[in-house]
């Protein structure tokens, strides 16, 4: 059935969007039973359907309406322990029914973050955010410290209209073989966790016969503790733009979608400032520069779901379906959005593309180390002295990392989680062992992935910690596959119970659980979470102790 859905989207196509109606029908917060049923008498569809979707995003689904503010409760305002007194301050202006939460707002560097008149804050103290109800101050502004060491790729701003068209310019002058072969030559690999070639990827796109393909930015950057997308969303806009339509140009797409996290606004305010400045520019459109070369942007606003930050939900969600998890094969590169050969990439990775192009992909590889070349942003959370984005080449050691751009920590810190939620946890002791790439963390047992660091503080129970994990997932499951659905849902439970009592939780039922989320997942949501339990039972064993049975020595 989600096929035919598919098709029957299609033929209203981007223009005329059903999960963008599902949004402009969320007035009070949620659509209304009869505006969902208008939109699918107008795609052809059942109402089950236009319910299906409305219900499952954070800020279209009933419970939503009525909302007036928001908490984030993403897992670097929980490590600084601000969000208590966020939510009493925010107390003094609205009513229970009327706040609601957010994960996350990306102010990982500021804590204390919220979300009113559709703004975020952050690091505000109680009489601010008191000002702030009593409409006496504007926005904060919220900045954090940028730096880079080594190649400066992303955080170097050459971004004007000359450097944009002899960018555009010389990628006309070769071939889109020639553009598949310096994207070959660089090495690069994904950026947005699974580390995958993106040449590969790029290739499989170029290769597929179709009438019209898509290149879609996946900048729903839901990874709690990780703001590196935004911080290109809104600082470097053109490097993500140019980025996508060099790969249009390389693989004969037309359509650039950018599928935005609605958690952050004003990256959607800049992305579009920056489409509207390519088109006053004349270098987007139809046979721009006398190229030959069509190509479009369409920026979607996504409505509140981690589970999008996976490819195939993401593109289900453009097409105004429920956002679950599809099976591959076929891959997104053969069969994407609308049924299309699609390239669904990061911001991060489509951001690199300018530099290869303007300096040659040997130049790139040149950068970093044999499998994990160029450069990467890491984000730095709020226990940090120094919190902030910063750059680094591959290969850099992560001591360098913590101690010398971020300063050393504010608290006494006992692990890091680094690559988000499904990324590992790293004990403090592990640290000298660790270089930034993709095999020095596999080889130690943990993941890269995005490369956000969350500094977890000595104060804080790993037992509490694993609970939120297991509740996230919980939370942010698309539900398709039992061993996530449930899984999630059983671990918390019994982590919960150990936690606020005296349950002793059996180790070898926890471990089967693992196993079956490991395993039987069909994404890596339920199937990824393992790797940071199974961190925490072996470096913090003595910790867990008390709330497990017999935990084996490894």
């Amino acid at each position: 059935m989600s096929k035919n859905l598919s098709y029957l989207s299609a033929r209203k196509g981007l223009d005329t969007n059903l999960f963008e109606k599902i949004g402009d029908a969320s007035k009070d917060g949620a659509p209304t039973s009869q505006s969902l049923k208008e939109l699918a008498e107008e795609f052809l569809i059942g109402e089950a359907n236009t319910f299906g979707t409305a219900s499952f995003y954070d800020f279209t689904k009933a419970s939503n309406r009525g909302k007036k503010a928001y908490i984030c409760n993403g897992t670097a305002c929980l490590c600084a322990g601000t969000q208590s007194k966020v939510e009493e301050s925010l107390k003094s202006g609205f009513s229970d029914e009327e706040i609601g939460h957010m994960t996350c707002l990306g102010r990982c560097y500021e804590a204390g973050a919220f979300r009113l008149n559709g703004k975020n804050h952050s690091g505000m103290n109680p009489d601010q955010i008191q000002s702030l109800l009593d409409s006496t101050i504007e926005e904060k502004s919220s900045k954090y410290h940028v730096q880079s060491i080594g190649a400066s790729i992303l955080t170097a701003n050459m971004a004007d209209s000359k450097w944009a068209t002899e960018l555009i310019r010389k990628t006309f002058r070769g071939s889109p073989e020639d553009l598949l072969n310096e994207i070959e030559k660089s090495r690069i690999r994904g950026r947005g966790g699974a580390g995958f070639p993106l040449h590969v990827k790029l290739r499989t796109t170029y290769q597929t016969d179709s009438d019209v393909k898509y290149i879609a930015c996946n900048a729903d950057e839901g990874d709690p503790g990780a703001f590196s997308d935004m911080y290109l969303l809104e600082e470097r806009p053109l490097y993500v733009l140019l980025g996508m339509l060099i790969a249009g140009y390389a693989v004969g797409a037309a359509h650039g979608v950018i599928y935005i996290r609605a958690e952050y606004p004003a990256s959607v305010d800049r992305i579009e400032e920056a489409i509207k400045w390519l088109q006053t520019n004349e270098l987007v459109g139809r046979d721009f520069l006398g190229s030959g070369f069509d190509f479009t942007f369409k920026v979607i606003r996504a409505q509140g779901s981690y589970i999008c930050g996976e490819e195939t939900a993401m593109l289900a969600s453009i097409e105004g379906q429920r956002p679950e998890v599809r099976i591959r094969p076929p891959f997104p590169a053969v069969q994407g959005l609308f049924r299309k050969p699609t390239v669904v990439n990061n911001v991060e990775t489509l951001a690199c593309l300018p530099y290869i192009i303007e300096h040659g992909g040997s130049a790139y590889s040149n950068i970093g180390t044999e499998r994990s070349s160029g450069t990467k942003l890491i984000s730095l959370n709020s226990v940090f002295k120094r919190p902030g984005l910063y750059e680094v080449d591959m290969g850099t050691p992560l001591s360098t990392v913590l101690n010398e751009l971020g300063q050393g920590f504010k608290e006494p810190v006992k692990a890091f989680h680094i690559g988000g939620p499904l990324g590992g946890l790293v004990p403090l002791s592990k640290v000298e062992d660790l270089k930034v790439g993709f095999e020095s963390f596999k080889e130690n047992g943990f993941l890269l992935g995005h490369a956000s660091i969350i500094a977890i503080p000595k104060r804080f129970p790993i037992i509490k910690y694993l609970e939120h994990l297991f509740e996230f997932t919980a939370d942010e499951s698309c539900g398709k596959c039992f061993p996530c659905r449930l899984g999630s849902k059983r671990g918390q439970e019994l982590l919960g119970k150990s936690l606020h009592g005296d349950y002793i939780i059996d180790y070898q039922l926890f471990d089967d659980l693992l196993h079956a989320l490991e395993k039987g997942s069909l994404c890596a949501l339920g199937g990824g979470l393992p790797l940071p339990v199974r961190n925490a039972l072996t470096y913090f064993k003595d910790e867990l102790e008390p709330h497990f049975s017999a935990i084996p020595i490894e």
